[in-house]
């Protein structure tokens, strides 16, 4: 039997039926669904030659560990090529706009990242292997099928890892509240990775050294920070704002 793992939700599951069909090898759904939205997954099942066993809630809450699952469960092979950072600076077509994840520890955190990188159009994330969370069935279920559409690369040795993008002309801007200037004064037009760091902890001293900038967020409230995903959010939609308006002008 082949390495497998459970996904569940409805954009995970249809993420990975429409992107890796052969990938998936058993679907669960709940008894007495007749909705559209699983009338469609059926269909794509079937498409697919995926086997579609009818389950209770109690077995779909038990392999998804949780009860948020929507009524679909997914399992699927684990046995995923793993994608190397050179994989994604050698297809790059545009000028690079990476996420570079600095031990991220909520995997609610991780797939919100992951999601609001495929809306903006990031071509990859990037996170240390060690002292981070993994890509688990929480953070799939909340990227919301993004965690199949946005490669996700791990490394060993993240500050290595940063000097690589920087030889391939990459330009290193760290999220840092004592940054020397805002994110809205820095020119994210060129190839860029936007380095977050942890929840709380912030960027780690080294992966701090090692970013060309240092950029802030401006706050003009009475909160200190911005939750990752959301600073995420804002940075990246600031880099396609800034790209879109030099498009524009020719």
């Amino acid at each position: 039997m082949s390495e497998s793992r459970f996904i569940y939700g409805f954009h995970a599951v249809t993420a990975r039926l429409r992107r890796n069909p052969e990938g998936v090898l058993e679907l669960f759904l709940a008894g007495g669904r007749q909705d559209v939205r699983a009338k469609d997954l059926l269909k794509q099942a079937e498409l697919a030659g995926v086997r579609v066993i009818t389950s209770d809630a109690a077995r779909l809450d038990g392999m998804a560990g949780t009860g948020r699952h929507q009524g679909v469960v997914a399992r699927v092979d684990a046995r995923i090529r793993e994608i190397k950072l050179e994989d994604v600076l050698d297809t790059l077509s545009e000028p690079a706009l990476l996420l570079v994840l600095d031990g991220i520890q909520d995997p609610h955190n991780l797939g919100a990242c992951l999601r609001v990188a495929d809306a903006v159009g990031a071509q990859a994330v990037i996170a240390p292997r060690d002292k981070a969370v993994g890509l688990n069935a929480t953070a799939i279920k909340v990227a919301s099928g993004a965690a199949d559409s946005v490669p996700y690369v791990t490394v060993t040795n993240l500050a290595r890892s940063l000097k690589e993008m920087q030889e391939a002309g990459i330009w290193l801007v760290g999220m840092d509240e004592a940054g020397d200037k805002d994110i809205y004064g820095m020119d994210l037009t060129g190839p860029v990775a936007l380095v977050m760091g942890a929840e709380g902890a912030g960027l780690r001293r080294l992966t701090r050294d090692t970013c060309d900038y240092l950029v802030k967020i401006p706050m003009l409230g009475t909160v200190e920070s911005l939750n990752v995903s959301v600073a995420s959010g804002v940075c990246l939609y600031e880099a396609r704002r800034q790209r879109g308006v030099k498009a524009a002008k020719g």
